[in-house]
């Protein structure tokens, strides 16, 4: 059948988990601040990154996902987080986007451009017969290591609350170096975990 995972040997049916590997080190174009710049992901070690992939400019869900993000750009940055928004356009595609389009033009974090689809393939959300990417959410630790993934078929918006408490959530871990960990639906200034025999059976 059509698109079905076919399975010969069970070990070998879905590619190795990302959460733990480090970000590649990767140049891209991208448009930010009214122009186009050159950005190595490596350049941000030492802050947290939040990647966020989209199918297409001068689409449909895709401004409405990119506008949310802009107005939460303030509360990323104050978790000393930096937002790149990637899509497979150019840097031309997405200049002429941010002149058109209201929502767009709300957007001040990078937007990075990846026709060639480089960064798309080495996080496993770029659509071959296609050429364009999945709905893919990445939050990336200050050491380059990947904490978090979020992929959605391109039907389905996201939400950048949600993308902001996983952050939230992943920092507090980070600081406390695993000592403290953060139940289901945890929020910011709510009850943590401390990991440890006393906690077995008694939640």
């Amino acid at each position: 059948m059509e698109n079905e995972i076919m399975v010969d040997d069970p070990c070998d049916c879905l590619p190795e988990p990302m959460i733990g590997k480090k970000l590649p080190d990767i140049g891209l174009k991208a448009y930010h601040e009214g122009g186009e710049k050159s950005i190595k992901l490596a350049d941000y070690r030492g802050k947290w990154m939040v990647l966020i992939f989209y199918p297409a400019d001068f689409t449909f869900i895709c401004p409405t996902e990119l506008e949310e993000a802009a107005e939460y750009y303030d509360q990323f940055q104050k978790e000393g987080a930096e937002v790149f928004s990637i899509s497979t356009d150019t840097v031309y595609v997405h200049k002429a986007w941010h002149d058109q389009s209201p929502s767009i033009k709300k957007i001040k974090f990078p937007m990075l451009a990846d026709p060639a689809g480089k960064l798309s393939r080495l996080l496993g959300v770029y659509l071959e017969d296609e050429g364009l990417a999945l709905r893919g959410s990445f939050i990336v630790d200050p050491e380059g290591v990947i904490k978090a993934i979020e992929v959605h078929d391109n039907s389905i918006g996201r939400s950048a609350a949600e993308l902001l408490r996983k952050l939230q959530a992943a920092k507090l871990v980070y600081d406390n170096d695993g000592a403290i960990v953060c139940p289901a639906n945890w929020h910011k200034g709510g009850k943590t975990l401390k990991p440890g025999m006393d906690l077995v059976g008694k939640i």
